[in-house]
């Protein structure tokens, strides 16, 4: 593990960003022709773009809170002042004595309380604990073993002119190479990494009164291949491993965190986390019953809160599949001890509709809801742990192709509901949040989505937040300064705004993206597909396949070691996800940062995917 801080940064970080340089190597290589292809190693590069000016931006501000706390204990003369003056004095001194600010040997930037982790973990997927909670079966870990068997062949496969992915399971929105094993494995174990240093943080207080040691309570992990559509052995929508589920049941396993409240802020519905949720709550409920009814005393099973706002019309609902949208509009709370809260998104004419009447009085439920389960199981305490599902996708400047219904949330959304959390997790779970990337595809959506999100961890009281950091004017500032030119590296603008200088410097020093391999493929590629990019119709074909619902009805199911029949409400499918319009929508995988306001017109070309059999269509995650 290797971990990096920005220069002059005090050596308590109360946020920690956790980074994993073999998430990149996950690409798609089944063809030469990426240019569709929007799950691609580049979009941790602008995640990782908007992280840094995240940085940049709040030194500036903790900058000017040091200045004015310096201005404060300067020695004045005598100056009479009112009692609403001494107040206010009082609670700005305050503010600032919480943000522990302590004067830099040199320089003017101020001290974020944030680290960046290098991580090298890694977990065995046929050999750990958690996997084995969620993946695992009866029979063995046939899944986790089916995976690695995948990826083992997946070059073989395609160099046969075959499709690497299993007939059955979704060809348009599953692909797998080598290195891929590596990349899910470190993905896991980063995310297991932070859950361990956020639950095991310490604050031991030097004899001059600074406070030494681990002291993280929220993190951000930025991992790819995403997660939350993979149910129990049931990959789809780019997701082979369940990352947040995972990471639930180490917390709880590891760590004894009984309860954990999951907010699921992606486009897309998780159906994948609903169903592992729904199955864990049903075996805690089962042995809460059975201990009621004179069973002997076991430990306490894991509970679990599944909130999610998202796009009702989109994948993976799109096509209407009457189990799909009825298990994304799920509301229950306490009977047959499940707790899940769907709400979603609705299209709004202004921001100040936006918040006045969608987010204050809708979409700020799934807390609300969060909170009424955690009184209800015992209120605030140590075994409490929150996640954010964290996709981007629902941000105003994702590719017009993937948010087609007007189903959007401003940028803002993401400091604000962030910060929202942050402060229910300062009340109900002694400050832990962990939140975890899942979709965001368009460069711009990720830069500005990661530099509001990380803003919403890591601002303290008395920090002056502006909104207009991720401005589009700004945005469009940040792209041409970190725009991969040849060679890869990224050159220092001339005479740019300080916050951008700083951004590009702190973006150098955290990125990896240049450690993807050049996308190399067979001469033998599977056979092109004779579907056009985009037809939403859903094809009619003789002896169509049965949905994976359908097919595994009989299936019986294991959570912690016990047999359980499937319920109605899980969705485990394997589905297609929605692949960029155009080729021009996603060039930023050949140019990863080229401006794209959605606002350009062009006529979209006739694009042929070249992928394997029959693909079934639907949305990215």
């Amino acid at each position: 593990m290797d971990v990096r801080l920005a220069p002059e940064r005090p050596s308590i970080s109360s946020t920690t960003v956790f980074l994993q340089d073999a998430c990149v190597q996950h690409r798609y290589i089944r063809s030469r022709d990426t240019s569709c292809i929007v799950e691609r190693p580049e979009r941790l590069r602008a995640v990782h773009v908007g992280l840094a000016a995240a940085v940049a931006r709040l030194e500036e501000s903790f900058a000017t809170l040091r200045n004015l706390k310096a201005d404060l204990e300067a020695p004045k003369g005598p100056v009479a002042l009112t009692s609403a003056q001494e107040t206010d004095t009082d609670q700005l001194a305050l503010a600032l004595e919480s943000l522990n600010l302590t004067n830099p040997s040199s320089g003017a930037r101020g001290r974020v309380p944030v680290q960046f982790v290098h991580s090298d973990a890694s977990v065995n997927i046929l050999d750990n604990e958690a996997v084995k909670f969620i993946h695992g079966d009866i029979e063995g870990d046939v899944y986790p073993e089916n995976v690695k068997r995948w990826v083992a062949d997946s070059r073989a496969k395609i160099d046969n002119g075959e499709s690497e992915i299993p007939e059955g399971l979704s060809q348009g929105d599953l692909y797998l190479c080598p290195e891929s094993l590596l990349a899910i494995q470190g993905a896991l174990g980063t995310v297991c990494e932070a859950v361990d240093t956020v639950v095991t943080r310490r604050q031991d207080s030097s004899p001059s009164g600074n406070i030494l040691g681990n002291s993280t309570t929220r993190a951000f992990v930025a991992i790819r291949p995403p997660g939350h559509h993979c149910g129990e052995n049931t990959p789809s929508g780019f997701c082979f491993v369940n990352n947040v589920a995972v990471a639930a049941a180490h917390a709880h396993l590891r760590h004894g965190m009984n309860r954990v409240v999951v907010l699921d802020i992606d486009l897309h519905h998780g159906n994948g986390t609903q169903s592992i949720v729904w199955q864990i709550n049903e075996e805690s409920y089962r042995k809460a019953l059975e201990q009621e009814a004179g069973a002997s005393p076991d430990k306490p099973g894991l509970q679990m809160y599944y909130g999610s706002v998202h796009d009702i019309l989109s994948y993976p609902c799109e096509d209407g599949k009457p189990e799909l949208v009825q298990a994304a509009s799920v509301s229950i709370h306490g009977p047959h001890g499940q707790h899940i809260e769907n709400v979603h998104l609705r299209p709004y004419s202004s921001e100040q509709q936006f918040w006045d009447e969608l987010y204050a009085r809708l979409y700020s439920k799934l807390l609300i809801k969060a909170g009424e389960f955690l009184d209800g199981t015992g209120g605030p305490g140590d075994d409490v742990l929150v996640f954010i599902s964290c996709g981007f996708d629902a941000n105003e400047h994702e590719y017009p192709s993937m948010s087609r219904h007007h189903r959007h949330v401003p940028t803002s959304f993401y400091r604000r509901f962030t910060n929202d959390t942050r402060k229910f997790a300062d009340r109900y779970a002694r400050g832990r949040l962990i939140s975890v990337l899942e979709g965001g595809y368009s460069d711009r959506a990720l830069t500005s989505g990661a530099m509001a999100h990380l803003t919403g961890l890591a601002e303290a009281e008395g920090a002056t937040i502006d909104e207009s950091w991720w401005s589009l004017e700004n945005l469009l500032e940040l792209e041409r300064a970190t725009k991969k030119r040849r060679g890869g590296r990224v050159s220092q603008p001339t005479a740019a705004a300080p916050w951008l200088a700083r951004a590009v410097e702190v973006f150098a020093s955290i990125d990896s993206s240049h450690l993807v391999s050049p996308t190399t493929s067979s001469r033998n590629v599977v056979s092109p597909s004779s579907r056009v990019l985009r037809e939403r119709k859903t094809p009619s074909v003789p002896g169509e396949r049965k949905s994976h619902s359908q097919a595994m009805k009989s299936d019986v199911k294991k959570i912690g070691g016990r047999k359980e029949p499937n319920v109605a409400v899980k969705q485990e499918m394997g589905h297609d996800h929605a692949l960029s319009d155009s080729a021009s929508e996603s060039s930023l995988s050949s140019v990863p940062d080229a401006p794209d306001d959605g606002q350009t017109s062009k006529k979209l070309p006739r694009v042929i995917l070249r992928l394997g059999p029959r693909p079934v269509d639907a949305d990215a995650p």
